[in-house]
């Protein structure tokens, strides 16, 4: 079993490493982007981070593991989920950042990332 606990700059050095991932900021905290659409961002404790996940997969997590997952009842109707960076186990967190990316990059950076060849465009007839 896996240690409990990262930080807010393992997590983004982890997910900095898919394409187009972007730092910046939301609501005047540190936050990860891809093309302009918010992945994750720290929240003002520093202690907690608000990810971007499909609400089905937000239910099972939180029932599942209560120590690292949580909501607050402004993210209840929202795909976020909130999560402790000192409990969640690090692959978990990095996890559910790649996946909140997979739903949010464009197809071309996926499958950039899954290796394979980008989709070509047809060009435009003149």
């Amino acid at each position: 079993m896996s240690a409990r606990g990262t930080s807010w700059q393992r997590l983004c050095a982890d997910a900095g490493r898919l394409p187009g991932v972007e730092t910046g900021t939301s609501y005047a905290t540190p936050a990860l982007f891809v093309r302009k659409k918010l992945l994750v961002r720290l929240r003002e404790d520093g202690e907690t981070v608000a990810v971007r996940i499909d609400l089905m997969d937000r239910d099972v997590l939180l029932e599942a593991d209560p120590k690292a997952f949580f909501l607050t009842d402004h993210y209840r109707s929202y795909p976020w989920v909130l999560m402790r960076l000192a409990q969640v186990r690090h692959a978990s967190a990095v996890e559910l950042v790649e996946q909140a990316w997979r739903r949010l990059a464009p197809k071309r950076l996926v499958a950039a990332a899954e290796g394979s060849a980008p989709v070509r465009r047809r060009p435009r007839p003149a």
